[in-house]
């Protein structure tokens, strides 16, 4: 029976999309399409894909060699899953019409209904509807295949999938509508979070260290990354990608996605030459995947300020963040958290020194569409406190949202793989294939 449940979940799909063409015309006469903006949108779109297999290329470098594989389906399988649940009723559920500012309602673009013709979002005017919609798709997409990296080696495929499923709906859908959506709570107490930092890094970030707990230790913890060349590549795919991830959230092209892409070079540079300068303040030898992990913490900690702050304070927010996420992960190693690929330390983390970090030297020069204020550093504190509030509220929702999800799942399907497959290896127990 349980091998029937997929495909007939596919079966439903099919049906639905035969019901609901969604072929519906929407043309309202105010509203402008740009060109320029929806081209610079496409780009982005594209852009932000990329990282899903950038990640996989970053986490798949890090682990054991006989769980690349496995490691990077776990993020590949997120671009099929969650655009199907996108697609049916997942953007609604985002940014359809709110319900009570928490969620958005499942039947306002249910199956892509109303996309057609030159139908936008309230907050990107110029730019037709599906392209949003696509464009924050890829966000959705990357979230769970963050959380990837501290369940690593230890999670069955399987029940993988149920999780994946179970967070976007209850954890990523209900974030993204209460900070993005016009008519979410958060939004509507000021919160600034540009391309995701709260949304994406942080609820990624939290359900790891659920997940890590949950699943407890691995039975070898400790071994040799697999390819420091794949976390290369990995690195250079995310930076690439991260252009159209902060950038693109300017939705249009202008003067605001440039500095959200200044702020993002500058940034993710600091933060890598800070981890590798303190590591070897510490002693220790300049290490390539630390670069790499400093690079990536850089570009995490920017995004929720990317088109909130200005270029020079940028850089102190990657100087900052990478020094901080580093001390946290050294913390780490020293518990028995077995965060595998050290999530929390770099996603959780590095999104919540942003986050803080915006409130700090966000400045309304940067952004007009900032009504909430000016950070800390220009003697404002409205935007400051309003984040410390969000941060809380977040990071507990987040957190045991996930631990109950993990039950969940748990109770659905076992999560942890036998002790037998684990010292095969997942490529071979999950997936039948080798490296």
């Amino acid at each position: 029976m349980k091998k029937i449940i997929p495909f007939a979940l596919l079966v439903i799909v099919v049906i639905l999309a035969l019901i609901f063409p969604s072929a519906e015309t929407v043309n309202i006469a105010t509203n402008k399409i740009d060109t320029g903006d929806t081209a610079w949108l496409l780009t982005s779109t594209a852009l932000v894909l990329i990282m899903t297999p950038g990640l996989a290329f970053f986490y798949g470098g890090m682990v054991n060699k006989k769980n690349v594989l496995s490691t990077m389906m776990q993020s590949f399988i997120c671009m099929g899953v969650i655009t199907v649940i996108w697609v049916v009723f997942g953007f609604s559920l985002a940014f359809g019409d709110s319900i009570g500012g928490i969620i958005g309602n499942p039947a306002t673009f249910f199956m892509m209904k109303g996309m057609l013709g030159n139908a936008t979002w309230k907050l990107a005017p110029t730019v037709p509807l599906v392209l949003f919609a696509m464009f924050q798709l890829k966000f959705a997409v990357i979230t769970p295949a963050l959380i990837t990296g501290a369940f690593a080696e230890r999670i069955r495929f399987n029940s993988y999938l149920i999780f994946i499923c179970l967070f976007i709906v209850i954890i990523y859908a209900p974030l993204a509508h209460s900070t993005w959506h016009p008519d979410g709570i958060m939004f509507k107490l000021g919160v600034l979070d540009f391309a995701g930092g709260t949304v994406v890094h942080m609820s990624a970030g939290w359900a790891a260290l659920a997940s890590a707990l949950y699943l407890k230790q691995r039975n070898e913890p400790v071994h040799a990354p697999a390819r420091i060349s794949y976390v290369l590549l990995g690195t250079g795919l995310l930076w690439f990608g991260w252009f159209g991830f902060n950038a693109g959230s300017a939705l249009g092209a202008g003067p605001l996605a440039a500095t959200a892409l200044a702020t993002t070079t500058t940034a993710s540079a600091a933060a890598a030459m800070s981890w590798v300068f303190f590591d070897i303040l510490l002693g220790k030898k300049p290490s390539v995947m630390n670069a790499c992990i400093g690079a990536v913490v850089g570009l995490v900690a920017v995004t929720p300020a990317a088109g909130f702050v200005t270029v020079s304070s940028s850089l102190i927010i990657g100087i900052v963040a990478a020094v901080v996420s580093n001390l946290v992960v050294m913390w780490r190693s020293r518990t028995s958290i077995d965060d595998t690929l050290d999530v929390f330390p770099c996603h959780g983390v590095g999104g919540m020194v942003g986050m803080l970090l915006t409130g700090v030297f966000a400045n309304t020069n940067v952004n007009a569409g900032n009504t909430t204020g000016n950070g800390l550093f220009y003697g404002e504190t409205h935007l400051f406190v309003t984040h410390l509030i969000a941060l809380v509220s977040v990071s507990v929702f987040a957190f045991f949202g996930s631990l109950l999800l993990l039950k969940i799942t748990d109770l659905i399907s076992p999560l942890r793989v036998t002790a037998e497959d684990e010292v095969v290896g997942l490529d071979m127990s999950q997936h039948g294939e080798e490296l």
